[in-house]
């Protein structure tokens, strides 16, 4: 297996981890859900696989269109032996891209969804600042299927780039391989999650890292295209 492709899957992997681990979102709501409601083990992983399954979906389905154009550029006349360099420069300009948005979204506070267990037991979802000077003005109650909606509407961007660059250099191979890996990392940590929370875990120090996810996405595929480009990975 090539070095680049070995270093695509190590990234898929990291993102996988970090998307999971900085977004609670990704596990408290099962938690809470499965406390309040007095849901079984089997029903408690029923539902996180069933949601995590239509989140990857979704974040599959946006790589995909990455893979298009990978592909139309692949297709280009004189670029056979240019895709390769190509592909790696613009992971890393989707890379930069990706990061400047992240802190400016970071620097401007934008609201963002949010999860509460309220003390009539019920779980809420509503936008929230980090700097807890706004109050929500509106809030929902969440069921299974509403976390379904929002798990399915709430993609994983940075698989756009990671199914690009196969694409761009006609490895078709790796597109299910890279997939498959994508899906069961962020499953397998989904689960491990809100088992950890089941059995009675809280998760306070990772709630703070909430605020860096798409830096840490971004970094991790900048860090990528890096070791690519110069560093012969």
């Amino acid at each position: 297996m090539p070095p680049e492709i070995q270093t695509l899957f190590i990234t898929a992997i990291t993102i996988a981890l970090l998307h999971t681990l900085t977004g609670p979102d990704h596990y408290l709501p099962f938690i809470v859900l499965s406390k309040s409601g007095n849901w079984s083990l089997g029903k408690t992983i029923g539902w996180t696989l069933v949601c995590g399954l239509g989140h990857i979906a979704s974040s599959v389905l946006l790589g995909l269109g990455g893979a298009a154009l990978g592909w139309s550029v692949s297709r280009i006349s004189g670029l056979e032996a240019l895709r390769g360099g190509l592909a790696a420069w613009a992971l890393l300009g989707f890379g930069v891209l990706y990061l400047l948005w992240a802190l400016y979204r970071q620097y401007r506070n934008r609201p963002h969804k949010h999860f509460d267990a309220a003390q009539d037991g019920n779980l809420y979802v509503y936008e929230h600042q980090h700097d807890g000077a706004s109050m929500p003005q509106q809030r929902f109650k969440v069921t299974p299927w509403v976390i379904f909606l929002i798990f399915v509407l709430g993609p994983c961007e940075p698989m756009i780039p990671l199914l690009f660059f196969p694409a761009a250099k006609n490895t078709w191979w790796v597109l299910p391989l890279l997939i498959a890996v994508y899906t069961i990392c962020t499953l397998v940590t989904m689960l491990g999650m809100v088992l950890l929370g089941y059995y009675g875990l809280g998760f306070s120090r990772l709630k703070r890292l909430e605020r860096y996810a798409h830096v840490l996405g971004a970094a991790t595929i900048i860090l990528c295209a890096v070791g690519m480009l110069w560093l012969g990975w």
